[in-house]
């Protein structure tokens, strides 16, 4: 009579899976709150007692965030662990209606190496220099804004009844 063998539970490969919609909301939620209450990525990580790389994972869906992660990460920023759930589909809606969620390209944008670096540098600007900087910026989006217009099709109503 042979040895049973232990259980081992089928692989799956993660090759070509993309996170689920929740994990990717709850991670950019861990980087809203994290970026408005003006915690950088390395002091919320040494708070919870894990690496920045770690937290990096969380924030960008790359792992899961376990319960008791979450719990600990909405005490350190002074949130409800709710928080970090608040604006998903309800119970009875399907869960990957998450993929169709909001996403708030400004606080990406803020909570990016790029972002910080840019909020980083223009602090540093005496105030009428980072006012200038800031009604260029917007000049600019305004030509920009322009252009795009210009370049739709004009769509005229007929005058046919």
């Amino acid at each position: 009579m042979s040895k049973p063998k232990p259980f081992r539970a089928a692989l799956k490969s993660k090759i070509g899976r993309d996170p689920h919609p929740v994990d990717v909301y709850v991670g950019r939620q861990i980087a809203t709150v994290r970026v408005q209450s003006d915690v950088s990525q390395t002091e919320l990580a040494r708070l919870i007692g894990i690496s920045f790389q770690q937290l990096q994972k969380y924030e960008s869906a790359r792992n899961r965030v376990s319960a008791s992660m979450i719990y600990e990460i909405g005490k350190s920023l002074r949130v409800p662990a709710s928080r970090f759930f608040d604006g998903l589909p309800e119970n009875g809606e399907s869960a990957r209606q998450a993929s169709v969620l909001p996403v708030d390209e400004r606080i990406d944008f803020i909570a990016s190496a790029e972002g910080r670096h840019l909020i980083e540098r223009l602090v540093q600007l005496p105030p009428r220099v980072r006012a200038r900087v800031s009604a260029l910026i917007a000049a600019i989006g305004e030509e920009l804004a322009i252009s795009r217009h210009e370049e739709e099709p004009i769509t005229r109503p007929s005058n046919r009844r």
